[in-house]
């Protein structure tokens, strides 16, 4: 993803004449040379792409309040009071086992606190901490840190001093401005209003206003460039430009931004695509292309196939990367936003066990969890639908996304314990529609998500060589 499934397609529409720019400067002699140019450019797309990912949404969700994506503006909590249904397009993959509090941190004149009410134990709830750089560096909630009420201290990469009194835990970003996730168990549709409640108890206030003292001078105002889908297809290395501006760098990504400032690419400069000969347009565009092959081939082959489903593990903090643009940049690609593993696991498919594309057009398909062999997990666990080509969640006559662990009881167990699901885009009858996921009339993409999953056997811990194992979608 990079915001809206067009942004998939980035590398390729840049490729066929789409484009970066460069100022008149960029025919100095110090420019490299064709083949160079090309390798830095895919070196950094596959660096670039996440950050470019995460500005689009954070300029869609926080900054440009005519966006219809738009939450709320910075250091606002966003409640919202649904799941994610197929008119969420911002974010591929979206989640629609939990409904979202969205909130986007700028921390740049002061630290902020956040604050969490008490959570009943059988309901999971997490706050994830997520940084310009797209790494996960905190959580607050159920596993993170249990089921009481605390404050939470977010502060960024220039922030100096001790924990306050009444601070639970401070956690550090390398950028200033950060996104919160929130994400409440909803139970059942009735359960709706006890997670409005949870939600309401979510809060957050500046540091100063929290310890009581005189509020710092307010951080400038930023004239942000507005991230569209056309102009992100138009021009990366521009938005490449606009998102760096917020991203300090680090020892991790020296060599790779001295490389790419080479090219003209970093914070403060600006491009003009037409300044460049056709040639080095030609090889920098094959360049992104290169690196969009390579993101999307990690993404598929840096992962265990267990019967069709790929298992492996993507997201995490700074540690977890250390500096690996291509993981990072298959995490993105695969579902911007994703959790460490000990939080969450994502298996996902597009395949049967023998490796043939799903298409509920062509084939009925059915999943069937042996008796005693549900997913294992401390909390709760889904499994859902998308189309194949967006990974966008589909419009279907139920209204269902998703089937998980809290809906099992409204199933059909099978006569020896063991419960099928039913993925095909007609209804398989009225006696098997609770068990009945709705596909599109297309190819499919279905991700499972195992939350908090158990370490003790039988887990999918470690990533890709647990001992439990997700069934086959097998084609009827």
């Amino acid at each position: 993803m990079l915001t809206k499934r067009d942004l998939l397609r980035s590398a390729a529409a840049i490729a066929a004449g789409a484009a970066i720019a460069r100022p008149s400067l960029v025919m100095a002699q110090s420019y490299p040379g064709i083949i160079e140019a090309k390798n830095i450019a895919e070196e950094g797309f596959i660096y670039g792409l996440p950050l470019v990912m995460n500005y689009a949404v954070m300029h869609e969700f926080a900054v440009d309040p005519k966006s219809s994506q738009f939450k709320a503006p910075f250091n606002k909590i966003d409640n919202m009071h649904h799941v994610a249904t197929y008119e969420d397009t911002a974010i591929v993959t979206p989640n629609s086992d939990t409904p979202y509090s969205i909130l986007w941190l700028d921390l740049r004149a002061e630290p902020m606190v956040i604050s969490v009410p008490a959570v009943e134990k059988e309901r999971y709830y997490s706050v994830q901490l997520i940084d310009g750089n797209t790494y996960n560096f905190g959580y607050i909630g159920t596993r993170a840190t249990g089921s009481d009420p605390g404050d939470y201290l977010v502060v960024g990469p220039d922030w100096k001093g001790e924990k306050p009194t009444g601070i639970n835990q401070v956690f550090s970003s390398t950028t200033p401005f950060v996104f919160a996730n929130f994400r409440t168990q909803l139970i059942n549709v009735e359960d709706l209003p006890n997670v409005e409640r949870v939600q309401a108890g979510y809060n957050v206030q500046p540091l100063s206003a929290f310890l009581k003292q005189p509020a710092p001078p307010a951080a400038p105002k930023i004239d942000f460039l507005p991230a569209t889908t056309q102009g992100i297809k138009d021009n990366f290395f521009d938005y490449l430009d606009a998102a760096l501006e917020f991203v300090p760098p680090t020892e991790e990504d020296e060599a790779i931004r001295a490389k790419l400032a080479r090219i003209g690419v970093g914070p403060g400069k600006s491009f003009d695509f037409k300044d460049l000969p056709i040639a080095h347009k030609l090889e920098i565009g094959l360049g992104m292309k290169d690196g969009d092959e390579k993101v999307a081939k990690f993404a598929a082959s840096g992962v265990k196939n267990i019967n069709g489903w790929s298992v492996g593990s993507f997201f995490g903090d700074r540690t977890f990367y250390k500096g690996d643009w291509l993981k990072r940049a298959a995490a993105a690609k695969a579902g911007l936003y994703g959790n460490d593993a000990v939080e969450a696991m994502y298996p996902f498919t597009r395949t049967n066990a023998t490796g043939e594309t799903l298409d509920a057009s062509k084939h009925n398909y059915t999943i069937t969890f042996p008796a005693g062999q549900l997913p294992p997990v401390n909390s709760f666990w889904s499994v859902t639908m998308y189309d194949g080509k967006s990974q966008l969640l589909i419009k279907n006559p139920i209204n269902r996304y998703l089937i998980n662990s809290p809906m099992l009881p409204d199933t059909k167990k099978n006569e020896d314990g063991s419960h099928t699901l039913y993925i095909q885009k007609d209804s398989p009858g009225a006696d098997k529609e609770a068990n009945w996921l709705p596909a599109p009339n297309d190819t499919i993409y279905l991700v499972m998500r195992l939350y908090w999953p158990k370490s003790e056997a039988p887990s999918i811990l470690p990533a890709g060589e647990g001992t439990w194992q997700p069934p086959a979608a097998v084609a009827q």
